[in-house]
């Protein structure tokens, strides 16, 4: 019973020691000899000569034995040497930050959109003629003169030329 437990332990060591050489990557080299490293091949080893990759175990189909409907292995649609879930990671984090700036924009769109409705009718409001006062930085109210009209009429047609595309 001893042996068969001390078998058994053993077993289960060396399959659990032997896990990490399945993360290894197998290529040929450009003199025709074969690597394995932890690390990918390095840049311009042709998709061809790339055997294993981390977590298939298994050797690359030559290109002849894929598919010619298009349905081709996944690793196959996927650029050289990029790995399938890193590049569908990629292509989410892009559309998200795409539609963060999207929605920015359309945001500020909004604003200006706004900004414009509220400059054309304060325009109007000045063109009529009718008196207008603010309240000054003591509280109390005051109305624009001549000069002080003409000034806000300036400063609201900037606003208008600015927001109002």
């Amino acid at each position: 019973m001893a042996r068969l437990t001390l078998l058994v332990i053993s077993a289960l060591t060396a399959a659990l020691l032997s896990a990490p050489a399945s993360a290894q990557w197998k290529w040929r080299d450009k003199a025709g000899v074969v690597q394995y490293s932890d690390l990918p091949p390095p840049p311009g080893t042709a998709e061809k000569d790339v055997m294993q990759r981390p977590g298939t175990g298994q050797r690359k189909a030559p290109a002849a034995a894929l598919p010619a409907s298009g349905a081709s292995a996944p690793a196959a649609a996927a650029p050289k040497g990029v790995e399938p879930e890193l590049e569908a990671k990629r292509r989410k984090v892009e559309q998200e930050a795409a539609a963060k700036t999207k929605a920015e924009e359309d945001k500020s769109a909004a604003t200006r959109a706004d900004n414009c409705t509220r400059a054309k009718t304060y325009a109007r409001t000045l063109d009529q003629g009718t008196r207008i006062s603010r309240t000054d930085a003591k509280g109390e109210r005051e109305f624009l003169d001549d000069k002080a009209r003409a000034e806000e009429v300036k400063r609201i047609n900037a606003v208008i030329a600015s927001d109002c595309k």
